[in-house]
């Protein structure tokens, strides 16, 4: 499931993430890199000791977890603190599968990855190139979005950013927890849970047909979730 989002972060959140990134100090993206990604792995990252960082961190997931349909398609059970890359000049990600386990930096604790997200802060035109094209079921989908747009998909499909020949693209990533491990029933609960807020606003939402589908919806939670 490939789901993308508009308006997580409203155009003045955007300038101001931008403006914070510019005066920051950037590293190799290879610092935060496995063996096998640092050799087709070539970007900037914010570092993760950075002082900018923790603001930035914290006001992304405060957005996120605020939008109704990005936690319908999460189900998020813990979040790594987002992370921040920049592309220009050529630069490229070739493909590869996200690493199944990431460690939370300064706490040691590991996160299990299985859902993907990239928060756009460059608009399409500023930059030719750095498309996140990602592999599925029905062939390889390429995702550019608007700056303060978001894509979510499963982490475990293989994807890539392409090389940024013009301009320069600024992006945040992160990684989810799911309460649903499994990618098909995350799919069955986002997909029941709009069918849901759907029929709610046409019908209301405490008419006895809205209310019996709610019941199964949260006793299927109730039934699959890790928490």
């Amino acid at each position: 499931m490939l789901i993308t989002l508009d308006d997580i972060l409203s155009p003045a959140e955007v300038a101001d993430f931008r403006a914070i990134l510019e005066r920051a100090e950037w590293q190799d993206g290879r610092a935060t890199a496995g063996a096998q990604s640092a050799e087709i792995k070539r970007n900037a990252q914010i570092p993760l000791n950075s002082p900018i960082l923790p603001g930035l961190q914290q006001r992304l997931v405060r957005a996120l977890t605020s939008h109704p349909v990005w936690v319908s398609a999460a189900l998020p059970a813990q979040i790594l603190p987002p992370m921040f890359n920049r592309y220009a000049g050529g630069q490229t990600f070739g493909v590869h599968v996200d690493n199944a386990i990431r460690v939370i930096p300064g706490e040691g604790r590991q996160i299990r990855t299985d859902v993907s997200c990239t928060v756009f802060l460059s608009e399409p035109e500023e930059y030719d190139g750095g498309e996140l094209v990602i592999e599925g079921h029905y062939g390889a989908q390429a995702v550019k979005l608007p700056a303060g747009s978001a894509v979510i998909y499963p982490a475990t499909s293989l994807h890539q950013v392409t090389p940024v020949t013009r301009g320069c693209r600024v992006a945040s990533f992160f990684w989810v927890q799911s309460m649903m491990r499994d990618a098909q029933r995350r799919e069955m609960l986002f997909d029941l849970d709009q069918s849901i807020q759907s029929l709610g606003e046409q019908l209301g939402a405490n008419t006895p047909e809205v209310v019996r589908l709610t019941g199964i919806y949260h006793n299927l939670i109730r039934q699959w979730a890790e928490v």
